[in-house]
């Protein structure tokens, strides 16, 4: 390391020692700044910018040396052979550009190092090759152990140079191995140097030989000017490349046009038009664009919308901008490109969605109200017919509860495709919302057109969906209502194919029902009937009356039965014989039966005797499985003692769920209430049900009463019910008492309870202290 030292400072130039260190400093620092931009490259661009890389670094190191070379003072004047010179320099870029290439293009972690060892070599093969090239009259000498010392650690530290150049992050990535790699050039060169010795010989002879002030100017000029250049130009790509880079990145095409023809365009652009680059430039851009409706497009200040022609032939629809700009000292336009393709496909989509069902694709409401409006316009102008039909899934409900809703979506899905298959291309199918569909058949002769469609949707209904097989699968019923003759207006013609509709659910299911204005006045009376019954809670029409329960023992009152009473605006006072059975059907006995158990209760809490009050259930209502907790949340609102309370019930209550329906009937008890079963003696009366449900009381239905003066089967079916009840200790009570005839015979056969006109008509609430038949006349006066 002395030597060393004492070569530089003995044997070389100081003032050229420094310049060969700033020479070799830029040339390092300019080699790892393309070295860097190298490493962020792709493709051919990473190839040149590792050329210029090695370039710099070659010729950086071969200045170094030449120029430390000029500095050294051996004793002996000193010359440079012209071609070793030369290939000296070409040696260092060689060498240079496989190190860097090795390094860029390898994986493992070594990869740099292992470059970085191969570059050291190749820098002591160029000392030594430009040493080759020294001419001088003598000969030179070479201390081996020196120059297996430079050849040792200036590679190691070359290593340490690239490897610091891969791991380190920042600004580090550049001082460190810049340093490092400036380190490693010098200790090579002057480690091999003190290890010189020039020993004069007059012999010998330079010939074709550098002057070394020639070659001190032109190395130094040559150098300088050659790693400033890489640097500009590192400079300028850097800068140009971010103005490129951040073209290419913009989501819209630029296109740039001087003189009425394109001379640039940025990657996007190029992209939607399908097309290279290289054909687009010195194309006029009118062009590329139409207008929508076919025409070319002048491209003009400001933004439209137009249509791109791409390559293959194809028309994307595109925004454009056009702006003044100065582009390369010229003034010129850029115009400014978005592609609407998405924007499109989400507007049509959108226009779709808003006219069909998302689930089906079918035609929703309003797109079927529009196009039957059109059509019906278009009939009549044409003298024509047309026929609507109305369609409802049966089972559906229960399908889609029993296996849940994407069951159910896949058999509405299966219905359209059905409904597709069996209507004609003319036909405008539509899915109104759950699982009602709707059809409008126009071009046709009718009715036998749609007699013959109605036939291939339950012909493809009975192939496709065989609902005693298959649990999944659900049935069809239609009603068909043509134009004109049964209605002119969609209102009318849709009302009459419902109405229709409603008819062929009622008379079985699975059939199709043409409009018939005779057979369906009773079907529109009675959904009519069913549409009041649904709001008459609300409008206040529902009341109660109620008719006592009387002992004949001392002719006592002994409860009340809450009549349910319905009195129409238009139709009057409505029998319970008429509109229970259309509640039952229709499912609002569900709330009606519950205002009436509300009511009830709370009129008997108002009572001053604590006379039970009886409330008929219907079977339907044993179909809620909240039966129960329906029941005791009005107790506890309204505050009725449950022993207050009777529920009657027909046994046809107890032909469907019998376990739900016992399991509610034990709870019930449990908790107080008291269970009647009501009409005993008519409909599925059976034996079994009085040992299995846990019954308070029996009553035996009008119909044997009102028979009994006059049929002795009558007779003695009250005398047979009357002596099962006291045989499993149950009281009797028997309806429908008029007369005193009818009241001794009951007497004589042992019943103690009995209720009718004869002892009191249903009425108003009873007053106050009301408990013998002495204080009913009040009673009297109701409507019966």
């Amino acid at each position: 390391m002395f030597s060393v030292i004492s070569c530089i400072s003995d044997r070389h130039d100081w003032r050229l020692v420094a310049v060969a260190a700033i020479v070799c400093l830029a040339g390092s620092a300019a080699t790892m700044l393309l070295l860097q931009r190298a490493e962020r490259s792709q493709g051919w661009q990473r190839h040149v910018w590792t050329a210029a890389c090695a370039f710099a670094c070659g010729v950086g190191v071969w200045s170094t040396h030449f120029i430390a070379m000029l500095a050294y003072d051996g004793g002996v004047p000193i010359a440079y052979d012209v071609w070793g010179t030369v290939f000296s320099a070409l040696v260092a870029v060689v060498a240079s550009g496989l190190a860097f290439s090795t390094a860029l293009a390898g994986t493992s972690r070594y990869a740099f190092p292992g470059a970085g060892i191969f570059l050291g070599l190749g820098i002591a093969a160029m000392h030594v090759t430009g040493m080759r090239a020294v001419e001088a009259q003598g000969r030179i000498d070479f201390d081996p152990q020196m120059d297996f010392a430079a050849v040792l650690v200036g590679p190691l530290v070359a290593a340490f140079a690239l490897h610091s150049f891969q791991v380190l992050r920042g600004a580090r990535k550049l001082i460190v191995p810049t340093l490092l790699l400036v380190l490693s050039i010098c200790v090579l060169h002057f480690t091999s140097m003190s290890g010189i010795t020039l020993v004069p010989d007059p012999s010998v002879a330079a010939t074709n030989a550098f002057d070394p002030v020639w070659l001190a100017g032109g190395v130094v000029v040559a150098s300088t000017t050659l790693i400033l250049t890489a640097l500009g130009a590192l400079f300028i790509d850097r800068h140009l490349t971010d103005l490129r880079g951040l073209a290419n990145a913009s989501l819209e095409g630029m296109v740039i046009v001087c003189n009425g023809r394109i001379i640039d365009a940025n990657e996007r652009f190029v992209g939607l038009c399908g097309a290279k680059a290289a054909d687009l430039i010195g194309r006029r851009p009118e062009e590329l664009f139409v207008s929508p409706q076919g025409r070319e497009r002048q491209i003009e200040s400001g933004s439209a919308e137009v249509e791109l022609i791409c390559a293959d032939g194809r028309l994307v629809p595109v925004e454009h901008v056009c702006r003044t700009i100065e582009y390369r000292g010229r003034q010129s336009d850029v115009i400014f490109v978005r592609d609407l393709s998405a924007r499109k496909e989400a507007e049509r989509t959108i226009e779709h969605l808003a006219h069909h069902d998302a689930l089906t694709d079918l035609s929703n409401r309003s797109s079927f109200e529009r196009r039957m409006s059109q059509a019906l316009t278009v009939a009549a102008a044409r003298n024509e017919q047309l026929a609507i039909f109305c369609l409802d899934l049966d089972r559906f409900k229960a399908v889609n509860d029993i296996f849940g809703h994407g069951e159910g979506d896949r058999i509405l899905r299966k219905v359209a495709d059905i409904l597709r298959a069996a209507a004609g291309e003319a036909d405008t199918i539509a899915r109104l919302g759950g699982d009602e569909f709707a059809i409008l058949q126009t071009g046709a002769a009718q009715p036998e057109a749609a007699r013959q469609l109605s036939d291939r949707i339950l012909r493809l209904f009975a192939e496709e969906m065989d609902t005693h097989r298959d649990p999944m699968a659900v049935g069809v019923s239609m009603g068909v209502a043509v134009y004109p003759g049964d209605g002119t207006t969609a209102e009318r013609l849709c009302s009459n194919a419902d109405t229709a509709l409603y008819r062929a659910k009622q008379s079985g299911k699975g059939i199709a029902c043409f409009f018939d204005a005779e057979m369906d006045d009773a079907v529109r009376s009675r959904r009519q009937m069913e549409s009041d019954l649904r709001h008459a809670i609300l409008r206040r029409q529902l009341f109660l009356e109620y008719q006592p329960l009387v002992d004949v023992g001392d002719d006592r009152v002994v409860g009340y039965e809450a009549l349910l009473r319905w009195r129409h605006p238009e139709r009057g006072l409505v029998g319970p014989n008429i509109f229970i059975p259309i509640a039952e059907e229709s499912g609002s006995i569900i709330q009606i039966g519950e205002w009436v158990l509300e009511e009830a209760c709370a009129e008997a809490v108002r009572w001053t005797e604590p006379l039970p009050v009886s409330v008929n259930i219907s079977p339907v209502q044993f179909l809620v499985p909240s039966l129960f907790d329906q029941i005791a949340g009005i107790l506890r609102r309204t505050g009725l003692e449950p022993r207050r309370l009777e529920l009657e019930l027909t046994e046809a209550a107890l032909m469907h769920n019998r376990q739900d329906v016992l399991a509610a009937l034990v709870r019930l008890r449990l908790l107080g209430v008291r269970i009647v079963m009501d009409d005993f003696g008519t409909g599925h009366s059976s034996l079994a049900n009085l040992q299995t449900f846990p019954f308070d009381k029996l009553k035996i239905d009008c119909s044997f009463t009102a028979a009994l003066d006059k049929d002795p089967a009558a007779h003695a079916i009250i005398r047979a019910i009357i002596a099962l009840g006291h045989s499993l200790d149950l009281p009797v009570v028997t309806e429908g008492v008029e007369t005193e005839r009818q009241k001794q015979i009951i007497v004589e056969e042992g019943c103690r309870q009995i209720q009718g006109f004869l002892t009191g008509r249903p009425g108003v609430a009873p007053s106050a202290g009301a408990n013998s038949l002495s204080d009913a006349p009040a009673l009297q006066h109701a409507e019966a």
